[in-house]
């Protein structure tokens, strides 16, 4: 019996110490397996990060490949424009209207895109519509080319300098921005100086030639189609832009504040920047800031509008006022080129090695989670 016991104690310590052994080979093998599954995991997100990267680096040579393309566009045809007014002076009106119904269509598209479509319904959008209607269809209309002439060299002439405009060639939608206020003044520029084909088209019926233009000089004509008109057609305007945005589609606004419009654009920076408009805006209450800023519209284009009738008198007057124009719109591309856009690049770099660090931290623990 005593025999049998010890071959017993031996048999079962043996298969106890298998047992153990086993077990330490098989945690072995699963520590084997979760560290190479650990590193085939970091792998596979260093691989990923890598393309991620290089997907980056290629939209950002795309991103710089296209404004260099649009750099060169906007410079050669800007240089074009200006050998063009210089030596075909009367093709002018027809060079703006082709610039038009291109590149509005074309600016629509990319605004519904991006949720901006209701700054066509702008006052320089509607102006300038009114601008191509009377340069097709009525060029003969001297008066209609007098409440153009008011819009062009008023509200939308004096935007540029106000709102900032900036003549920045690597921008198409800054460079669009710019052409839309700038280019209907210098056709009609052309027109009321320089062309005088256009001149004599307008010459009326019955009436004998004379030098001078208008036909009808009386102080009350020219405040007439220069400012009472205009003003009119303005107030029209803006009583349809305020039932369109503000009361019908205000519920799609309310559902959706990525929309922007004029009011909230220009509420937004001044805000940001805790403007003269800001406060202005504010002067009747938080409630009726809307009121404010319709307001101060009014103004601003009624101060404009007035100030086109002693412009459109004097050839001096609107050389010198052409030149403003102009020289504002490449000084403040000056100022964005070298003061806003280093400091977004700035910005976009800071943000990189803000969110590089985090990510491959998040993928890190993302990693043993997935492990374990």
């Amino acid at each position: 019996m005593s025999s049998d016991e010890e071959i017993m104690d031996d048999f079962n310590g043996t298969s106890h110490e298998d047992v153990k052994n086993s077990l330490k080979d098989r945690s072995k093998k699963v520590a084997q397996t979760k560290e190479m599954l650990s590193k085939q995991a970091l792998k596979s997100k260093e691989i990923l990060s890598k393309q991620a990267v290089k997907i980056a680096k290629r939209a950002e040579e795309h991103e710089q490949f296209i404004e260099k393309v649009t750099h060169f566009c906007g410079v050669l045809g800007f240089g074009a424009f200006c050998f063009l007014l210089g030596a075909r002076p009367q093709d002018i009106p027809y060079t703006y209207c082709l610039f038009y119904v291109i590149f509005v269509p074309l600016r629509w598209i990319y605004y519904r895109y991006k949720k901006w479509h209701y700054f066509l319904l702008d006052f320089c959008y509607y102006a300038n519509a009114i601008f191509l209607v009377m340069l097709l269809f009525y060029p003969r209309n001297e008066k209609l080319f007098m409440v153009c002439f008011s819009f062009a060299e008023g509200p939308l002439a004096w935007a540029l300098i106000i709102w900032r405009c900036s003549l920045v060639f690597n921008s198409a939608d800054k460079l669009v921005s710019v052409l839309i206020h700038l280019l209907p003044g210098i056709v009609f520029f052309t027109i009321r100086w320089w062309d005088l084909v256009f001149f004599e088209a307008m010459h009326p019926e019955g009436t004998a030639p004379r030098a001078s233009w208008p036909y009808a000089e009386s102080k009350s004509y020219l405040w007439t189609w220069l400012f009472l008109v205009p003003l009119a057609a303005y107030s029209l305007w803006q009583l349809l832009y305020f039932l369109i945005v503000d009361v019908l589609r205000r519920q799609r606004m309310l559902r959706d504040p990525e929309v922007m419009t004029s009011y909230r654009e220009l509420s937004k920076k001044s805000q940001k920047a805790n403007n003269m408009w800001w406060r202005l805006s504010c002067l009747l209450g938080e409630q009726n800031r809307l009121f404010m800023f319709i307001l101060l519209q009014a103004l601003f284009t009624v101060a404009t509008m007035a100030l086109t009738v002693p412009i459109f008198l004097s050839y001096r007057l609107h050389v010198i006022f052409q030149i403003l124009k102009v020289s504002a719109t490449i000084w403040n591309g000056a100022s964005f080129l070298l003061e806003v856009m280093p400091k977004q690049v700035i910005l976009k770099e800071k943000r990189k090695t803000e969110t590089q660090p985090g990510q491959t931290r998040q993928d890190h623990s993302s990693v043993v989670q997935e492990v374990q």
